[in-house]
């Protein structure tokens, strides 16, 4: 009796083992996102979070759907040295270039980690990429296959991070950085692009 009861307690001690695996591993694979099937898709994505937002944002705020197979607009837009492992991109930002503000959308390919391009995304983006303006904060993150980046002013990034994260319902890692960790890694940085 004592053999069939440790046995049972070991298999139901497995299985629980396992479940909770599969579900920690799919923590931020599931999504109430709509799915995303075109870079158009992701346009209207950026078109939802800003719903209530619009006088809280930069003026001039244009979004533009970018080629994943053009190397030097990708990097501008993520930091990725490719889009290598991107299928859409689509990139939000005031048609005036002296406010530092970029609202970045991705979905990634089929069996691509979206977490981890979202952490790639947040170490390699140049937060000075205007020149002359600077974002204070970067946020990022992904709910299944669709990279949320956002880097601005923390009055202008956060509520359209926030919008992200509740339209998600859930997400993966988050990863958020400030001005004090940008000049700590700025030989990262290199040279600001032009747009």
């Amino acid at each position: 009796m004592k053999k069939q009861t440790i046995i049972i307690l070991t298999v139901v001690i497995l299985a629980l083992v396992v479940i909770f695996a599969v579900v920690f591993m799919n923590k931020g694979n599931k999504t109430n996102l709509k799915p995303i099937e075109s870079a158009e898709d992701l346009s209207a994505l950026i078109k939802e979070l800003y719903v209530g937002k619009e006088q809280t944002l930069p003026p001039s705020v244009n979004t533009t759907i970018v080629d994943v197979t053009d190397a030097n607009a990708v990097k501008s837009a993520t930091g990725l040295d490719n889009g290598d492992n991107l299928q859409f991109l689509a990139v939000s930002e005031p048609m005036i270039s002296s406010q530092a503000y970029s609202l970045v959308l991705a979905k990634v390919k089929d069996g691509v980690n979206a977490n981890e391009v979202a952490k790639a995304m947040s170490e390699k983006i140049n937060p000075a990429k205007w020149i002359c303006v600077s974002a204070e904060k970067i946020y990022a993150t992904n709910s299944g296959d669709v990279v949320c980046l956002v880097m601005s002013s923390e009055e202008w990034a956060k509520p359209v991070y926030e919008s992200f994260k509740t339209l998600a319902g859930t997400v993966g890692k988050e990863y958020e950085k400030t001005g004090a960790d940008f000049s700590a890694n700025s030989s990262d940085l290199g040279e600001p692009i032009v747009q």
